[in-house]
């Protein structure tokens, strides 16, 4: 119930927040009861539905460019009257500039706007906004509505009365099928009982580890080309763990797109480590594909998970030896970053034989048939709509750092029906354990100053957003994302590792700014994500820096919430985010997971460049630890200046977790509710001065926890060891409690733990109640006033290099932003700095300090 408190404080736009309601087990399917909910909402353009209305059509949205998708002619004016019919054309019209006064705007109108190709826009459309017509929903689709469909009744494959169709050529292939909006589920084995939708946790899965899998072959692109820079170190770890960056080229790292990685260099260090590689077919155990032998595999696919539930790889069919069983693998395995010698659970999609379970389709592309086991009574009515997923981008966008696209907005749009991409080139970002492609539905590249609010992200088959490269000032608010085949939103950086100047060399080098920085992600909910590939996420960055990510609500993900996959630069802001039911097919984790195996030269840290990270801030979140059970906040490998703080952190088997060389994360101030112990330490020397810090906090105990932190030679030893101080800590019986193996009171007094005590634990009432004073839940005051009025803070990096005339004139004119359109003038701008706030005649925005910022302000004054 706080949980849903604070979910409806966050986003009221959501209104009674169903969704959040049936995720959380209220109502008769679940455990909980939702009684006497009085909930109301007093904020203002609230539907029935919880959706914010749209507002009346003003004047000036009559001047726009308008598309009607049923009405319009690409041939028309595109005035209300007479609109357009194509979005394509409509921006290419905005982007000359002429024939209506308010031409850039394109507004579009209710219904669905079908594309047969990527929209594309690039810096002429600068400055243009794509929105809804004021009071309608249009649907931007990737999908190609199929017609005129014959279902005839027929036998299936297992004799179960299914349907067929001939397509008569409509589409070519039919790699997802989506029926009045809902997916339908590729036949597979095993089945899924609530469809592709419902996850199955662990679940519809064969038992890898009773099959056969042939070893990977070491030789298939001949060895790796190893590259270690050892000009730039960290020199903040005892023995020398992540300090220089290092990767390796080819080699079984061929599979990826550039053919590099981390895990393919000379000596990958960390947890689990060693070089990445793949089996190479599998032996399934006689009797665990009981419609085998198959006919024809020849576009069959295999979904396996690593072994330890990591990631899933996916492979093409090369060969199939039905005598035997044996699958051999074609093209595949590189949607995830680590590797194994073998696979663990799996499950094989797309085979004639496996088309046994209502809901199940199968296309038979030879002929052109769409087979369907109708999940209803009677045939397909005829009125059913049927939507095959074509394209995989519906909206590009793309510019280059020196000629960016600037101030874009997108507003009130839906996006739906793209393809799925797991089977596109993958590369690995950075030093996590990710891999991914670099496609979305909506991709951003080379921006300035876009803007994506109020838009509806739902049932795309890849990721749904990803902003790629340079960018800067990005805002991304107030929009949904439900039942992604990939991730909800992706930030992700480039270096030059395998093209570009200098490369490999350059592949430590960040400070070319082609990355995004400055990006903000206010007041989004995202659910049910990472349908296809598990390796995804809510939110994933990588090569970014400095995201403020406010006032959010996740969950129901296969993998941990939110991943900062590098320490590339720093500076970022979690916070006031509702998290939880993230890592609901996958062991480890929780709703934040880090990794910092890869350091990077930025000058985030200090102005100048430099492989430090500056410190990064969670802060004011509600986790919920309910799946794995692993930490709320899991920094994993390397993971260093973390300041985690004033957090609501449920159930997980620890508080802090700091591991293989992980230092200078600090916990304070944190609730915790029924952990194990308060710190989880592994394999973790600290250098002095290097030290992680637990203090000021509250942690409830699990019934049977009595260990503050179990005896380890790297926690409880020498003068490096964690900093423990202020803390509260209670137990079931109030009367038993151990640090490193002593009694608590005995560690105490040999000069551990000052000023902390132990008590019996508080009933889930009164926790209750300091969860929501910590939160302020009870009020809304300071979650709704930092999630709900967060401001877009627009900030500028100052080059390293002298700034020549032309770089000037840009700067003065960005980072006078609005008082150009006050006055027409940047050289009269007023430069106020005083309690913290800056103001540009009148318009004020709440500044974080950060030590660079000192010196972008001196510079900043002295061109304004």
């Amino acid at each position: 119930r706080l949980a849903l408190d604070y979910g409806r404080q966050l986003l009221p736009r959501k209104g009674a927040f169903e969704p959040l309601v049936h995720a959380l087990g209220f109502g008769p399917d679940g455990s909980c009861q939702l009684e006497a909910d009085a909930w109301t909402s007093d904020a203002s353009g609230q539907g029935s539905d919880g959706v914010s209305e749209q507002p009346k059509p003003a004047k000036d949205d009559f001047l726009a460019i308008h598309v009607d998708p049923d009405a319009g002619n690409d041939w028309a004016v595109g005035t209300v009257e007479t609109p357009l019919r194509t979005l394509q054309a409509a921006v290419d019209k905005a982007a000359l500039g002429v024939g209506l006064p308010g031409a850039r705007t394109v507004l579009l109108r209710g219904g669905v706007h079908h594309l047969s190709k990527p929209i594309q826009l690039g810096p002429q459309h600068s400055g243009l906004t794509i929105a809804a017509f004021p009071g309608e929903s249009p649907t931007i689709s990737g999908g190609k509505r199929l017609r005129g469909l014959n279902w005839s009744q027929t036998v299936g494959p297992q004799n179960h009365s299914i349907y067929v169709a001939d397509l008569a050529g409509q589409v070519a292939d039919v790699p997802g099928l989506q029926l009045n909006g809902e997916r339908a589920t590729r036949a597979r084995y095993p089945n899924l009982p609530g469809g592709l939708e419902v996850s199955p946790g662990y679940g519809a899965m064969i038992n890898g580890f009773k099959a056969n899998w042939t070893p990977p072959i070491f030789s298939k692109f001949g060895p790796p080309t190893y590259y270690t820079n050892l000009k730039y170190s960290r020199n903040n770890t005892p023995d020398g763990m992540f300090q220089h960056y290092t990767i390796g080229i080819g080699g079984l790292c061929s599979v990826y797109d550039p053919p590099v990685s981390f895990w393919c260099s000379e000596d990958p260090s960390g947890g689990a480590a060693f070089p990445f590689r793949t089996p190479s077919g599998v032996t399934p155990r006689k009797g665990d594909l009981p419609h085998a032998p198959y006919n024809d595999t020849s576009e069959a696919l295999l979904f396996v998970w690593h072994p330890g539930r990591w990631e899933n790889w996916i492979f093409e069919v090369e060969s199939y030896d039905p005598s035997t069983n044996n699958f051999t693998f074609g093209r595949g395995g590189n949607q995830g970053a680590r590797g194994h010698n073998h696979g663990g659970a799996f499950f094989i999609e797309n085979v004639w034989e496996e088309l046994d379970n209502p809901g199940e389709f199968f296309f038979d592309s030879r002929k052109g048939k769409l087979y369907l086991y109708y999940n209803g009574s009677g045939p397909p009515p005829s009125d059913m709509e049927v939507v095959v997923p074509q394209l995989k981008v519906l909206l590009n966008v793309t510019g280059t750092q020196w000629n960016p696209v600037r101030n874009l907005s997108l507003r009130g749009l839906k996006f739906t029906a793209s393809a799925h991409t797991y089977m596109m080139p993958h590369g690995v970002p950075s030093g996590g354990d990710w891999a991914l492609t670099r496609s979305a539905a909506v991709f951003l590249q080379g921006t300035e100053l876009a803007s994506v609010s109020n838009c509806t992200f739902e049932r795309l088959d890849g990721h749904a957003l990803m902003v790629s490269g340079y960018n800067r000032n990005a805002t991304i608010a107030d929009s949904d994302f439900a039942f992604l085949g990939g991730s909800a939103m992706v930030l992700w950086g480039y270096t030059n590792e395998t093209s570009g100047t200098g490369h490999p060399a350059a592949g430590v080098d960040g400070t070319d700014g082609n990355h995004p920085r400055y990006t903000s992600v206010l007041r989004n909910l995202a659910r049910e994500v990472g349908l296809y590939e598990k390796q995804n996420s809510f939110l994933m960055q990588a090569k970014t820096a400095q995201s403020t990510i406010v006032g959010n609500v996740f969950f129901n993900g296969p993998r941990a919430g939110v991943n900062y996959n590098d320490g590339f630069g720093g500076g970022d802001e979690l916070a006031h985010n509702l998290v939880f039911s993230a890592c609901r097919e996958s062991g480890d984790h929780g709703p934040f997971n880090s990794w910092d195996r890869q350091p990077y030269l930025t000058t985030v840290a200090t102005g100048k460049p430099s492989l430090m990270m500056a410190w990064r801030e969670i802060h004011h979140n509600f986790f919920i630890d309910n799946y794995s059970p692993g930490m709320n906040v899991d920094n994993d490998d390397g993971s260093y200046n973390y300041r985690t703080h004033h957090n609501f952190l449920v159930y997980g088997v620890g508080g802090l977790k700091s591991d293989f060389a992980g230092h200078e994360n600090y916990h304070h101030d944190n609730l915790y509710a029924y952990v194990d112990q308060a710190l989880v330490l592994w394999d973790n020397d600290f250098l002095d001065g290097h030290n992680d810090q637990f203090f000021n906090n509250s942690l409830i105990f699990t019934d049977k926890a009595t260990t503050v932190l179990k005896k380890t030679t790297w926690g409880c030893n020498g003068s490096a060891k964690p900093l423990f101080r202020g803390n509260a800590y209670y137990t079931a019986n109030g009367t038993e409690l151990s640090e490193c193996g002593v009694d608590f009171f005995d560690w105490q007094q040999a000069g551990n733990d000052a000023a902390s005590i132990f008590d019996v634990r508080p009933s889930n009432e009164v926790l209750l109640g300091w969860a929501r004073e910590l939160l302020d839940v009870h009020t809304g005051h300071i979650a709704a006033v930092r999630a709900q009025e967060a401001p877009n803070v627009f900030q500028w990096e100052l080059q390293a290099q002298p700034i020549v005339s032309a770089d000037a004139v840009r700067l003065n004119t960005q980072s006078c932003l609005g008082v150009v359109v006050a006055l027409g003038i940047c050289s009269a701008a007023l430069l106020v700095v005083f309690s913290g706030v800056h103001r540009f005649f009148g318009v004020g925005a709440t500044v974080t300090p950060r030590a660079v910022f000192d010196e972008e302000l001196v510079e900043e004054e002295r061109m304004l």
